[in-house]
């Protein structure tokens, strides 16, 4: 789930260049902290703690840069540690890889919220130190025994806005109805948010969602097979299903609303209702080589709305802690997953459910989509 979508987000920086929003100059400078990060930080190994140093894994491309500006050079100011970005990408496989090594080279991880709470309770990942992390400087309910959220991203209805005229959808059961709105659909190929949709669509309340009824979700995608144009796995793909009228509808990334809003200009919509929020974290690896004290100071410098509002400006990512909200300008607001005007009408994805069932569930639906 994470993987993918900060992928994306790495790819829409890159047609920033295409589309003349980045200079080559800029460009050249970030192609080279590229070649340069990685093998940085793939080197730090064991002597980090030695060095003062940590290494922050993330999902690669601009986002190194983007990680490093917001929140690797402020941290080695104020605390006079190096955060070197390794961006490998940290899947939950290289997670264990790295603790069962005996000796990882790794100190923190951008990691799916879910993945942190199944790692954790096998006692690969610490434990976060809520005496450092701040949990009032985080959105309630978005701090977990073994992960801290650091941004927001969400899966929203974006729509043709020609087809359906003064009638726009309005929540799910819109969504899946094409008898009242006509025309083809698309879904994203990994399952994640797709059953909470189907539920929705089928009539379940949002506070009845958890835990979530697969049966009856397998059931209602199974039966609207034949309205899907095609299972999107990148968010490319999502936007030019919609800009070539191929899908009138489909459930995609809040980031590449915005930008297919943009790119169309306002023929294809998107909107919040029903919208389903997800989270990204940060989390420490057990026996991490800078340490679990310098780790843990490193996730509360994070904590800081003025950093998380370099990573919304670059990445578009919604900010964890909600004091950052005010500091986004008017016109942007629309893009934030997790202002208030926005959040409020969304459902935030249970990481809880996710932890304990994402895998069989993920199997299920991939043999229904596929057949």
């Amino acid at each position: 789930m994470n993987e993918a979508f900060q992928r994306d987000c790495i790819e829409i920086l890159a047609d920033k260049v295409k589309r003349g929003e980045m200079t080559r100059r800029r460009f050249a400078q970030l192609a080279a902290m590229l070649v340069a990060g990685a093998p940085l930080a793939l080197r730090a190994g064991g002597a980090a703690a030695q060095a003062k140093q940590l290494v922050f894994v993330n999902w690669g491309g601009d986002a190194i840069t983007a990680y490093d500006k917001a929140y690797g050079q402020p941290f080695l100011e104020e605390a006079g540690i190096t955060v070197r970005q390794d961006g490998s990408g940290p899947t939950e496989g290289a997670i264990t890889a790295q603790f069962k090594s005996g000796a990882p080279s790794w100190d923190i991880v951008d990691a799916d919220p879910f993945s942190a709470i199944t790692l954790g309770k096998q006692g690969m990942i610490e434990e976060i130190d809520y005496s450092v992390v701040d949990k009032n400087k985080m959105r309630p309910g978005f701090g977990w025994d073994y992960a801290a959220s650091s941004y927001f991203f969400s899966y929203v209805i974006a729509y043709d806005s020609e087809k359906y005229g003064d009638n726009p959808p309005k929540g799910m059961a819109d969504f899946f109805d094409v008898n009242a709105f006509p025309g083809k659909r698309s879904l994203y190929k990994w399952g994640s948010a797709m059953w909470e949709a189907a539920l929705l669509g089928d009539g379940v309340a949002p506070e009845k969602l958890y835990p979530l009824d697969l049966k009856r979700a397998h059931d209602k995608i199974a039966a609207f097979k034949e309205n899907v144009v095609a299972y999107w796995g990148g968010g490319s793909e999502s936007q030019s299903l919609l800009l070539d009228g191929e899908a009138s509808m489909a459930l995609i990334w809040s980031t590449r609303a915005s930008l297919i809003e943009q790119d169309s200009g306002g023929r294809i919509k998107f909107i919040w209702d029903q919208g389903l929020l997800s989270p990204g974290a940060m989390a420490v690896i057990k026996g991490n080589p800078g340490g679990r004290d310098a780790a843990m100071k490193f996730i509360a410098s994070a904590q800081d709305p003025q950093k998380q509002l370099v990573m919304f400006d670059l990445l578009r990512q919604g900010p964890a802690n909600p004091a950052a909200d005010a500091l986004i300008p008017e016109e942007q607001k629309r893009q934030n997953p997790v202002d208030p005007a926005n959040m409020s009408k969304q459902i935030p994805l249970n990481m809880e459910w996710y932890a304990e069932h994402y895998g069989p569930a993920l199997n299920e639906f991939t043999k229904i989509v596929s057949a």
